[in-house]
């Protein structure tokens, strides 16, 4: 009796920090997020250092990551937790709001397991949080291309290049498609493969590479050259 009850029980709900310093913004965001069943917020700051510390203290499924704050920028905080053992599968999602915030190619470098723009609907918020919590990486194509190829273009320092010369031509195929934003099952029709074959190609980039997940392969394949703009 007591085993049907327990496999029946509804799964813990994510767990989600805010780090946004408009007061404002971030209630709102704490009011839906607590008002959706499946989510909850476990803290929330308005600067980058104490997000840091939260992330370790609470050690949220996703902290919900504002670029611009005071004390120190969102892209150093994702760095710091991503980086920290005692943070380790902590998620970032990074909030810009594009036109402004020039750093969100630093951010997925830095760890970020995707972004999403502030003019987002409360739908796809909500969406995007349940997907980097799922440990995949939010890559909307458009939004993904369009702000590496205005970083790249941008009077910026050069991406660092990376030696692709251990993975095979398969891998190389997919991560190609993985930089154009593709997901599992556009590579798998487009090369022909079932989705299991490309997840076994994808987890094979992961180790190769040592990315965290998906957004750093996309970063692999622009500074692999496998992508150009």
């Amino acid at each position: 009796m007591t085993t049907d009850a327990a496999a029946h029980d509804p799964p813990p709900p994510v767990r989600v920090l805010l780090a946004e310093d408009q007061v404002l913004v971030r209630d709102s965001l704490k009011l839906l997020i607590d008002t959706t069943p499946g989510l909850a917020t476990v803290g929330e700051t308005g600067t980058g250092a104490e997000a840091v510390l939260l992330a370790r203290l609470r050690r949220p499924d996703v902290v919900l990551m504002d670029v611009r704050m005071p004390d120190m920028d969102g892209i150093e905080a994702t760095r710091r937790i991503c980086a920290d053992p005692d943070s380790a599968g902590v998620r970032v999602l990074i909030l810009t709001t594009f036109d402004l915030d020039e750093y969100v190619y630093a951010s997925l470098r830095a760890g970020a397991s995707g972004f999403l723009v502030k003019s987002a609907t409360a739908i796809e918020l909500l969406a995007a949080i349940r997907v980097v919590a799922s440990g995949e990486a939010l890559l909307a194509p458009t939004v993904t291309r369009r702000l590496i190829a205005d970083f790249l273009r941008g009077p910026h320092s050069a991406p660092v290049m990376r030696d692709l010369n251990d993975i095979t031509q398969r891998e190389r195929e997919v991560l190609t498609l993985i930089g154009k934003g593709m997901s599992n099952s556009e590579i798998a029709e487009h090369l022909h493969l079932t989705v299991g074959t490309v997840k076994t190609h994808i987890g094979r980039l992961l180790a190769k590479l040592h990315a965290r997940d998906r957004a750093q392969l996309v970063i692999a394949a622009y500074e692999g050259g496998l992508i150009t703009i």
